[in-house]
């Protein structure tokens, strides 16, 4: 009979921790889920500046106050606080430079997107001047399908929408044009 009791009380004992352990294993949905998820890490690089190269020809420098690396499943970099870039003729000379206040490199497509208050010029002083600009680096190009306005170096302003140009501005084509065509003469411009 000690046995039988003996039996029954550990069989008591088990059910009853058995019990706590169940009840305890409680676990909030949420914090499951958030434990499932990828996190994306953040580096981050003050005062930044980088130089690309090709093919052991340096093509161009970039210059950013801020500089955001995002890691996850598709690389970015983004400079939230403006970016300045020049690019470089065989000879190492700027052949033409760029300005955004905002810019995001895509790794993975090998394209920059830039906006607000972008400026693209050249030595010849051509100035572009849009909102919305794409930088293909593979193609070497700058795109876009948003208003633009071009100061050539003799006065003339071209409005338009859309435009391709190469990455050192020397050539474009405006995708829609605006009909007329403004000139500023020099003395009347403010000096800045």
């Amino acid at each position: 009979m000690t046995n039988f009791f003996t039996y029954k009380i550990c069989m008591m004992a088990a059910f009853v921790t058995g019990c706590f352990f169940l009840s305890g294993c409680e676990n909030d949905i949420r914090q499951v889920q958030e434990l499932g998820k990828k996190k994306t890490s953040v580096e981050e690089a003050l005062n930044m500046e980088s130089f690309m190269s090709e093919k052991g020809r340096m093509k161009a420098k970039l210059k950013a106050p801020l500089m955001l690396h995002y890691q996850g499943d598709s690389s970015k970099f983004t400079f939230p606080k403006s970016l300045h870039v020049d690019f470089f003729d065989s000879t190492l000379n700027i052949e033409s430079q760029l300005f955004a206040k905002y810019g995001q490199y895509m790794e993975n497509q090998d394209k920059v997107y830039l906006r607000d208050s972008v400026v693209v010029f050249n030595v010849k002083g051509d100035t572009l001047f849009c909102d919305d600009l794409w930088w293909d680096q593979t193609k070497q190009i700058f795109y876009t399908d948003k208003h633009i306005l071009i100061h050539k170096l003799s006065g003339d302003i071209i409005p338009g929408d859309g435009l391709t140009a190469r990455q050192d501005f020397t050539k474009y084509t405006i995708i829609r044009p605006y009909n007329s065509f403004l000139h500023y003469d020099d003395s009347i411009m403010p000096a800045n």
